[in-house]
């Protein structure tokens, strides 16, 4: 018995999505005339038979959001609080999640998550970074896909991000009006999109008040899957800016393992807000990020995506506020 000829492929037959294939069939809009024609003679020619309604599982009102495992901390994190507040805002615009969590193998092999393949998905959110060529592939099958608080430079897509320029930027002008002068960073600054925009904040900030960037305070925190422990000199600034909260606790927790106190000898602050900078002993001086806003953009700009194919690609920043607490001491 032969096997059923699926969307799949008609799109690899037609060199196209799997997505751009369902829309042709269904005669909706976003599919020229030219390549609906060819994908309906295609299917007819390679023998499709399309499944009863209530045998597909294809839904218009059902989004895929793709995180990398590396991004899940087992104890909560940014990010599930993020998927958290998506889940929110598309129900109460009449759409339901899938969330599939991405390995490092399945990233580095490009393959396509199975909400995808399987057609289950119309669109799809990013959430958190992936390699460009990883990308480039989603957005091949999945046209109607919005990047989530990263960005991807000569790639033309809907993203949404925090302002990690200015966040870096008032984090360290921050720490120079308490009169902090030797001032390091903590963050691998090419792990992602976030890091490196809070790097050259705090590099401007520095820039703008004359004091100098010492390439050994500036400290790697992670590799490609995992936070390392940081390689602190012996020498050390009077403060540190952290790319994130998790990564100023981990600071704290290993300074304090040298007996250095944080703030009575070392200032640190992070970026987030998120529920570890105020279970931090001391709590960390961070600039919190809307996950709210950021998930209420993300639905629009993608809802957007959805009913205007063709539309030019959108970059929403969105600013934070500076939170102080007790990380930080004036000198």
């Amino acid at each position: 018995m032969s096997k059923a000829v699926t969307l799949s492929d008609i799109a690899k037959a037609c060199d196209t999505s799997i997505v751009t294939v369902s829309k042709a069939l269904a005669d909706k809009k976003g599919v020229s005339s030219e390549l609906k024609l060819k994908i309906k003679q295609t299917a007819d020619e390679l023998g499709y038979v399309a499944p009863k309604p209530q045998q597909s599982a294809r839904s218009d009102n059902i989004v895929g959001v793709v995180i990398p495992d590396k991004f899940m901390n087992p104890n909560g994190s940014f990010y599930w609080a993020l998927y958290n507040d998506l889940v929110k805002q598309f129900g109460q615009n009449g759409y339901f999640c899938l969330i599939d969590i991405l390995s490092e193998d399945d990233e580095q092999s490009l393959t396509m998550p199975k909400m995808i393949t399987d057609g289950t998905v119309s669109a799809l959110v990013s959430l958190g970074q992936l390699s460009r060529e990883y990308v480039v592939a989603l957005k091949r099958n999945m046209p109607n896909m919005i990047l989530l608080d990263y960005y991807i430079h000569g790639l033309d897509f809907d993203s949404v991000t925090s302002d990690g320029y200015g966040g870096g930027y008032a984090l360290t002008s921050y720490l120079i009006e308490k009169g902090h002068k030797k001032i390091g960073f903590i963050g691998t600054v090419k792990a992602t999109s976030s890091i490196f925009d809070r790097y050259m904040g705090y590099m401007k900030a520095m820039i703008d008040h004359d004091l100098k960037v010492r390439n050994e305070w500036t400290l790697d925190d992670r590799n490609n899957r995992e936070f390392i422990r940081i390689a602190f000199p012996d020498r050390l600034p009077t403060a540190f800016v952290c790319n994130c909260d998790e990564a100023a606790f981990h600071t704290i927790k290993q300074l304090e393992e040298r007996e250095i106190r944080v703030p009575e000898d070392i200032s640190v602050v992070g970026y987030d807000n998120y529920l570890i900078s105020e279970v931090c002993n001391p709590p960390i001086t961070t600039v919190s990020v809307d996950s709210h806003r950021m998930a209420d953009k993300a639905v629009k700009l993608l809802i957007n995506r959805i009913e205007d194919p063709l539309r030019d690609a959108s970059t929403v920043k969105i600013t934070g506020s500076l939170i102080e607490k007790g990380s930080v001491k004036s000198i």
